[in-house]
C-alpha cells in the first residue's frame, strides 16, 4: 500500500526523463500536432488499469462519441500523407513574428513585483476592458447591428459559445431541436447530440440552406413524435463548413424572414466571414486590382445577419483560435454571461493581452482591417491554385464542384452512380472506397458523410471536403493528383 500511496523521487530520475526526450527525438512541430500522454509517459512496471466508470456517468456523457474530424488526424502520422482534410489556418500566415517573456529563475524571489499587464491578467467573465473596447468597436464598424441594446461578450471561441447558447435556448426535457444546413460542422454536431436536442437539416443549394424547404419544415411540422418544433437556427452563412457556399443578400433576407414567420432565433457562426473572395476567373493567380480601401473592403462583403437584425433574434460568433466573442442584444448576452461564469469564467487574461498588444496598441483597427485584406488576397491564391489543379487533374466525367465564393474549403461530388458496383455497393462503401484508396495513395480528405446533420437517414450522393488552407501550394497539387489516382482505383478506371 505504501508503495501506491507514496512515491519518492529517486535521485537520477530527472536525468531518466532528460534520457528518454532525447531518445524520442525533438517535439513534432505543425499546428495541432498529435499528441497524448502515452507518448510521453515512462513505462509502465505492474502497475493495474484503472476500473471502469460507465454506471457513473452521465446519460450526456455516454452519448458522447469521438469527433470525426480530431479523430482523422491519426492518419497525419502516416509518412508522406498530404492532408486536405483539417480546417486549420496556415501558419505562414500568424501575424506573431515571436513571442518573449521573462519568467523568475530558482531560486525564486519572495519579492513580488506585478507589471501593469500582468496585473490586467486578472480578468472578469465578459473579458477585460481594453479588449472590450477594441471588439465592441469593432463590431460597430463593420456590423453595426440596427437595434440600440446590443452587447457583446468575449469567449473562449466558437465552440464553447456554440455549447452555452445552446444550452440557453433548448432543452432535452422540452425535446427542443436545432435546424441547420444537411450538411454542416461536424463538431456543431458532437456539441449539440449528446445534449439530447434532435438536429434538423435543410435541403442546400450552390447558396447553403434554402429558406422555401425551412418555411416547409417548420409550416407542416408534427410535434406528435415528441420533438417541438424548432425554434433555434444554427448557421454558417460565409464560406459554410464543409460545403464551401456562401449566402447572398437576398438568400439571407430571405432566411431571416422565415425565422421571422415562424419566431426562430439565428445562431450565426462566421468564421470565415472576411474570407469573402471575387470569382474565380479559371486562372491559377487572380489578376492584380488596385489595392483596396478598407472601406472598400468592409463595404465588399455580404452583410451579416447581425446587420440585418431588427428583432434582436441573431447571436453572432466570431473567433481567434481558442478566443472570440459573440454580439447580441442584451438580455441575451447577459444570460450568456450567467452561464460563462459557471462554466469557464471568460478567456485567459495572458490571451487577451497578446491580442489586445496586437490588435490596438500595434495595428489599430484600420491596422487590423488591412491585416485581414492581406489574408484574403493569400487565401484567394490558394484556392486558385487547387481549383486549377482538379480542372487539370480530377476526372470531370466522376467529379463536379461548384468554386467556393469564401472561406476554407471545396466541396467534391463524386458520381456514385457510375461505380461499376453500385447499387450493389451502398453509397458509404463507395465513399468508404475512395476514401481508403486516398490514405493508401497518401492524401487525407474528409468524408462527405462525416457532416451530415441526420446521419441515420440513408445519404443519396457521395461528397469529400478538400481544404486549401493548410497545405503548401505544390502539396495541393501533389494532394489532388493522388487523389485522381484513389478515385479512379475505386471506379475500376484505367
Amino acid at each position: 500500500m505504501d508503495q501506491l500511496t507514496a512515491y519518492h523521487l529517486d535521485s537520477d530520475c530527472f536525468d531518466k526523463i532528460r534520457d528518454r526526450r532525447k531518445a524520442a527525438g525533438g517535439l513534432k512541430a505543425g499546428v495541432a500536432a498529435v499528441s497524448d500522454s502515452d507518448m510521453f509517459k515512462s513505462l509502465s512496471t505492474g502497475k493495474p488499469s484503472a476500473r471502469n466508470w460507465n454506471s457513473h456517468f452521465s446519460r450526456e456523457t455516454l452519448s458522447r462519441l469521438p469527433c470525426v474530424i480530431k479523430q482523422a488526424s491519426g492518419y497525419l502520422k502516416q509518412p508522406g500523407i498530404i492532408s486536405l482534410g483539417g480546417g486549420l489556418p496556415s501558419s505562414e500566415y500568424f501575424p506573431y513574428a515571436e513571442i518573449s517573456m521573462r519568467v523568475p529563475k530558482p531560486h525564486f524571489s519572495e519579492q513580488c513585483v506585478l507589471s501593469e499587464e500582468a496585473e490586467m491578467a486578472q480578468t472578469v467573465t465578459i473579458g477585460k476592458y481594453d479588449m472590450m473596447r477594441f471588439i465592441t468597436e469593432h463590431t460597430e464598424l463593420v456590423y453595426n447591428p440596427p437595434y440600440v441594446d446590443w452587447q457583446v461578450c468575449q469567449t473562449v471561441g466558437s465552440t464553447a459559445a456554440l455549447e452555452q447558447i445552446i444550452r440557453m435556448l433548448c432543452d432535452r426535457e422540452r425535446g427542443d431541436a436545432v435546424l441547420t444546413e444537411e450538411y454542416t460542422f461536424s463538431t456543431a454536431l458532437s456539441t449539440i447530440v449528446p445534449l439530447g436536442i434532435k438536429v434538423v437539416g435543410v435541403k442546400m443549394d450552390e447558396q447553403g440552406l434554402l429558406p422555401d424547404v425551412m418555411d416547409r419544415i417548420l409550416t407542416s411540422w408534427d410535434d406528435s413524435n415528441g420533438v417541438r418544433k424548432p425554434h433555434v437556427l444554427y448557421t454558417v452563412p460565409s464560406g459554410q463548413n464543409p460545403t464551401g457556399a456562401t449566402q447572398g443578400i437576398e438568400r439571407r433576407h430571405a432566411i431571416y424572414k422565415v425565422c421571422q414567420k415562424h419566431d426562430v432565433f439565428i445562431i450565426e457562426d462566421e468564421p470565415y466571414y472576411f474570407l469573402q473572395m471575387p470569382s474565380y476567373t479559371g486562372k491559377a493567380e487572380p489578376a492584380e486590382k488596385k489595392p483596396q480601401t478598407v472601406q472598400d473592403f468592409v463595404s465588399g462583403h455580404v452583410p451579416s445577419f447581425i446587420s440585418l437584425d431588427v428583432d434582436g433574434r441573431v447571436l453572432r460568433m466570431d473567433s481567434f483560435p481558442k478566443m472570440g466573442w459573440v454580439t447580441a442584444s442584451k438580455q441575451v448576452i447577459q444570460q450568456f454571461v450567467r452561464l460563462a461564469e459557471v462554466a469557464n469564467q471568460g478567456p485567459s487574461g495572458l490571451a487577451q493581452i497578446m491580442l489586445w498588444k496586437l490588435l490596438d496598441e500595434t495595428w489599430g483597427h484600420e491596422g487590423y482591417l488591412e491585416w485581414l485584406m492581406s489574408l484574403k488576397k493569400n487565401y484567394t491564391r490558394r484556392r486558385n491554385m487547387l481549383l486549377a489543379a482538379c480542372e487539370e487533374f480530377l476526372p470531370r466525367d466522376l467529379v463536379t464542384w461548384t468554386p467556393p465564393a469564401a472561406g476554407m474549403f471545396l466541396w467534391l461530388k463524386v458520381d456514385h452512380t457510375k461505380h461499376p458496383e453500385f447499387p450493389q455497393r451502398s453509397i458509404l462503401e463507395i465513399e468508404l472506397d475512395v476514401f481508403s484508396n486516398a490514405l493508401e495513395n497518401g492524401v487525407l480528405c474528409a468524408r462527405g458523410s462525416w457532416f451530415r446533420a441526420e446521419p441515420h437517414t440513408a445519404p443519396s450522393e457521395v461528397f469529400f471536403r478538400t481544404t486549401f488552407a493548410a497545405a503548401t501550394e505544390d502539396a495541393m497539387r501533389t494532394a489532388i493528383q493522388r487523389l485522381t489516382t484513389a478515385i479512379r482505383e475505386a471506379f475500376c478506371c484505367e
